[in-house]
């Protein structure tokens, strides 16, 4: 398989972390996105990948993003947009501004980064969008309005894309992971072995990817075989 050349939002920890390795591994090239300097550093200099300091709600930071990654590797084969964050709070409490701020990342960045990697993709023949959706896109929960609500709307975002993008042979695949035991938002210690991991996702996508470009996997949804089992030992 030849070189890919990777771009990956919110790369720096978690689901993007394992997929910046997971592609390192297969000898793509890699450029990735995070806010948090120290993992940024620490994954570059362990995987060979590039980190790019930016944050996907400003646009600026996305201009930026786009134009190094393709100084660096000449162009972009596969945006996996990753980057996100959850707020949940039940409906008559809900700080409407926040649940902005998330739709400003989740959904508006989203947009607005890909946005600018299609042109690129359309004008060199073909390409990958990923985007990472969630269960929670698929069926609701208390106190998810917020984060529920942009995960359906990446669902149905990809499904535009997908209608649009197909005769440009750009294929757009919607991943739904289930919880996956990452810090995600800080918390951590969930470490339940039966549950999901970051390279259990990172897998599928590559996966996904690796399919002949004649198929294409519009939606995936990725659960834990047997959460609910207790841990052994």
């Amino acid at each position: 398989m030849e070189s890919r050349r990777f771009l990956i939002t919110g790369g720096s920890q978690g689901i993007g972390a394992a997929l910046v390795e997971a592609a390192r591994a297969d000898d793509d090239q890699v450029v990735f996105t995070g806010r948090n300097h120290d993992l940024i550093e620490e994954l570059a200099g362990r995987t060979g990948a590039v980190g790019i300091a930016a944050d996907v709600a400003v646009a600026e930071d996305n201009a930026r993003t786009v134009t190094e990654a393709v100084d660096r590797m000449g162009g972009i084969d596969v945006l996996v947009n990753n980057a996100g964050w959850g707020y949940g709070a039940p409906i008559g409490e809900l700080d409407v501004d926040r649940m902005r701020q998330l739709f400003d990342t989740n959904v508006f960045g989203l947009v607005d980064l890909t946005n600018r990697v299609v042109p690129l993709m359309k004008e060199q023949g073909g390409g990958d969008i990923v985007n990472i959706a969630s269960t929670s896109g698929i069926k609701g929960h208390p106190n998810g309005t917020a984060y529920s609500a942009s995960k359906w709307a990446v669902r149905g975002i990809s499904q535009c894309w997908q209608a649009e993008l197909r005769p440009h042979d750009i294929r757009v695949i919607s991943v739904c992971p289930s919880e996956v035991q990452t810090n995600w938002g800080g918390r951590s210690g969930r470490n339940n072995p039966n549950k999901l991991f970051a390279p259990d996702i990172a897998e599928v996508v590559m996966a996904a990817l690796g399919a002949d470009r004649r198929a294409l996997w519009p939606e995936v949804s990725v659960f834990a075989t047997n959460p609910w089992k207790e841990p052994e030992g």
